[in-house]
């Protein structure tokens, strides 16, 4: 009978081949690799920022941020009476400020025409 498909070919059985390939799956396994002291985070850490992130996404990402942050103290401020509602105020002023400086900043980082 004539066979359509080849067949396969002969496996491979290179003894030094086969005996790398399982050192190295039961290193990674067994024996992981230690992690070295600048990638440990320090103590209390709960939040990292990923390395390798480019500048325009951490300005575009600060900021979302500080908009939102704007728009929670204004409800809070508008709820509050008297010297909370001042405190609460400032609190916004600085934050839109920082968001003044970050869109200027994201501004001459964006070479865009």
């Amino acid at each position: 009978m004539y066979k359509v498909t080849p067949n396969p070919p002969a496996p491979e059985t290179d003894p030094r081949k086969i005996q790398e390939a399982t050192d190295r799956a039961l290193d990674f396994y067994l024996n992981p690799k230690q992690t070295s002291p600048e990638d440990e985070q320090p103590p209390g850490q709960l939040f990292k920022v990923v390395d390798g992130i480019d500048t325009e996404s951490l300005l575009a990402n600060l900021s979302e941020t500080l908009a939102s942050a704007d728009a929670m103290v204004s409800d809070l401020a508008f709820d509050l009476k008297g010297s909370g509602r001042h405190i609460a105020l400032g609190i916004q002023q600085l934050i839109e400020l920082s968001g003044l400086l970050a869109s200027r900043v994201l501004d001459k980082v964006n070479t865009q025409p």
